[in-house]
Formats: C-alpha cells, structure tokens, sequence
C-alpha cells in the first residue's frame, strides 16, 4: 500500500493553524503579511473548507494567493476535517507546488520532523446539515460535487498503513483534526442538546476518540519517538504535556509552531 511523503526541504519553520472554515484568504494574509513569515511550512488540522464550492471555486483561491505564498517562499498543507469532502484529500487531492491537501495517514518530512497526519471528525450538527435544502446524496459519478455534509466523515484507524510508515521512517509529530479520548475536550456536556435529536451521536464521537486512542497506542507500543501531538476541531485553545507528548488544541485560526528538531 503507497503512503504518501511530503518532504520540504527548503522549509526553515513549521507552523499549524486551527480550523478555518474557508477563510483561506485570511490564513495566507495573516501568516505572509501580518506575521511576515518566510521559509514556513503550514499546516491546517482539517476543517479548511473543501467541497462547500465547486473545484473551480478553490482553484480560484489559490491563484489569488498564489503570488504571496511565492513571495514569501511559504507553503500550505491541508488536512481533512469533518467539514470537508474526503474526495479532495484521498481521492481527488488538490497539488500545487505550495498549496496541497494530503491523503489520510500522509507523512510530511521538514525541518528534521516527521509528522503523520491524519483527517476526520464527527459532524455534531450532521442531522441538521442533511435536513438542508443544500444537502444532496452522494454522487459517484462527481465525487466533488458541492455539498454540506459527508457522510464519510469519520476518522479510520488503519494499521495497515501504519505498519508501512513503521518500516520506513519513526513519528515524531502528528497531526489530526480530533484528539485521543484522555486529551481536551474531555466534557461532552456541550453534545446533550444534540444527541437529543441524533441517537448515534455520542457512540460515534466516542468512536473517532477510540481512533485516536488507537492510533497514539500503535505509536508508543511501536516506540515511536512521538514529542508533539496537533489537533482542532473543538474551537478552544489548551496545551498540556502528557507522557512526554506534548498535545496541542489549537483554536480557529490559531497558530502553534512545531519546533525544528535541532532545538528540541
């Protein structure tokens, strides 16, 4: 089974954003022209906003953002969040030179990192999406048909691919968009309203956890040298170090810098 490697070997920094729900005209400004980054990679832990519009539409994007992300010699990387079409990250991925979105269980190799990255999340409001007048089935013959909800949105733990990346490179870094089940959002006190209405919610939010869970257990038992652990989704900032991990939850648009192996 290929897995995919990103290598930038140029990049001289390495930062991850929180969800951005399509404001990527925003995240190129903020981190080229309002922070002055160069040489950075960035990478958006899911929810960026892919399959809302046509193809054409992001195509359009990037051509506007093009020349900043040039100048500034900066490149953006996006995972898949649950707000996201999965087609355009495992199927149908967009690749441009500095603008690319990666398939689930991809590693990124840049400033003496490794880091696997990995989409997927539940949709707490998926009842409400598909009761939309904007909401269609999916459609096999245009996987990237515009929609507001996939309803393969969940994150997969697939040891298979990992036993591949374990035989060729050691993880020191991840990247999701949710997180393992001991990390925060610990309280599912905000999910009550909508589990009323949706039966299967909570088992599935437990779910994507487990994955995650999983995925973090494959890593340590395969000793794995893991340091960082990268994640959006609940809209909330906090950190903390964890069995010498150390978990980030990054808010919308926040920024955290992973730091480059010399000066860890």
């Amino acid at each position: 089974m290929n897995t995919a490697y990103l290598t930038f070997p140029k990049a001289k920094g390495i930062v991850v954003s929180g969800d951005i729900h399509e404001d990527f005209t925003k995240l190129v400004y903020k981190c080229c022209v309002q922070y002055e980054m160069k040489d950075t990679l960035i990478v958006v832990a899911g929810d960026c906003g892919f399959g809302f519009e046509k193809l054409g539409f992001y195509e359009n994007i990037y051509k506007r953002c093009r020349e900043k992300l040039s100048k500034s010699n900066n490149w953006m990387v996006f995972l898949r969040g649950n707000h996201d079409n999965p087609a355009y990250f495992n199927s149908q991925p967009i690749k441009h030179q500095r603008w690319m979105t990666v398939p689930d269980y991809s590693v990124i190799k840049a400033c003496g990192r490794t880091i696997l990255c990995v989409g997927g999340a539940t949709s707490i409001d998926r009842l409400h999406r598909m009761a939309s007048n904007y909401y269609h089935l999916p459609d096999p013959d245009d996987l990237l048909k515009p929609n507001v909800y996939w309803n393969n949105e969940l994150p997969e733990f697939n040891q298979e691919r990992l036993d591949v990346i374990d035989s060729q490179c050691a993880v020191d870094t991840v990247i999701t968009h949710t997180s393992p089940s001991f990390c925060e959002l610990s309280s599912h006190h905000f999910l009550e309203d909508w589990a009323e209405r949706d039966a299967d919610l909570m088992d599935d939010v437990r779910y994507e956890r487990q994955v995650m869970d999983d995925l973090y257990n494959y890593l340590y038992i395969k000793n794995h040298p893991l340091q960082y652990w990268y994640y959006g989704h609940f809209h909330e900032s906090w950190h903390a170090k964890i069995d010498d991990v150390m978990f980030h939850m990054l808010d919308i648009m926040e920024l955290r810098e992973i730091p480059p192996k010399e000066l860890s």
